[in-house]
């Protein structure tokens, strides 16, 4: 299905333990996490808030797992704060990733955002204003000029919660930014979540997309999320998101449309659970032999 050597699979450290919660999966250690990535089999790993801040120390541990790092999120508030503030930030965690060999930057806009906050997650998502779209699209040209210091790319991550979430918000966002600056992150649960249609972004903007988050979605969780107006960190912990082949989302005609589209790069495993329900290393397993069976990689 995939070319050769043109994928590589990762998880992230979020189901072992949560950097917005980090009460989930609080015992569970650094070393923990990176080991069972191996043992279930995959290449590579983004960031996480127990990872050393050490480049030295962490690629000692991660050679040893012959692992690697696939990138890190990274926070901007281009629209509500500053450029400034994001661009001293956006430096040093550049110069971090580049130390660990990694060729992209996960970006996502945080101004508005209410990941964080106790409000419903379906009714009070953000909408950001014509002046603040300007501001964002600069901000993230100008950010991409930066990563391309370093022969990197950022890649935007749209995200539940946030003022870019829906198809016709990413559809915007990728019109009024510089194609050569701007890429962006294709994660399929947040789109799945938000109502949309993954494969239509993946055939809108299959030039532009350059990482990829596979997250899957429970349907009667992420319905009761919305009946009860429940808040995203609380949707997290009742369990809306699990990994590829424990959830809702078709990842067959996902997987054929990446690979029609020749699609090069890290593929990662996203999903926020508590640690303490669904154990790390069986979700870990579940979604490489799911991986396995339906992209044949």
């Amino acid at each position: 299905m995939f070319k050769e050597n043109a994928v590589k699979l990762g998880i992230c450290p979020i189901g072992w333990t949560n950097d917005d919660m980090p009460e989930l999966g609080s015992g569970n250690t650094f070393e923990q996490c990176v080991s069972e990535m191996a043992l279930a089999g995959f290449q590579g790993t983004e960031v996480g808030n127990k990872y050393p801040k050490d480049t030295q120390e962490l690629k000692q541990a991660l050679e040893l797992r012959q692992l690697q790092i696939a990138s890190a999120w990274f926070s901007s508030f281009l629209t509500t704060r500053p450029y400034k503030e994001t661009e001293e930030a956006f430096i040093k965690h550049r110069d971090f990733l580049h130390e660990m060999g990694a060729k992209v930057i996960v970006v996502s806009e945080q101004g508005h955002s209410i990941q964080k906050e106790d409000v419903p997650l379906f009714e009070d998502k953000p909408h950001f204003n014509e002046q603040e779209w300007e501001l964002l699209a600069e901000g993230l040209n100008t950010l991409g000029e930066l990563a391309r210091e370093k022969g990197m790319d950022i890649v935007f991550h749209h995200h539940m919660g946030t003022g870019v979430q829906t198809i016709e918000e990413i559809d915007k966002l990728m019109n009024i930014t510089d194609e050569d600056k701007v890429s962006l992150l294709f994660d399929t649960g947040h789109l799945y979540l938000s109502g949309e249609d993954p494969l239509d972004v993946l055939k809108s903007h299959s030039y532009r997309i350059k990482h990829v988050h596979l997250k899957d979605v429970r349907d009667d969780v992420a319905a009761e999320v919305h009946q009860n107006k429940t808040a995203f960190l609380d949707g997290v912990r009742e369990g809306m998101f699990t990994v590829p082949g424990n959830g809702d989302i078709d990842f067959g005609p996902i997987f054929e449309t990446l690979a029609q589209m020749d699609y090069k790069g890290w593929m990662l495993v996203e999903a926020e659970q508590d640690p303490a329900i669904a154990n790390p290393l069986e979700y870990a397993v579940i979604a490489r032999n799911h991986i396995r069976e339906k992209a044949k990689i």
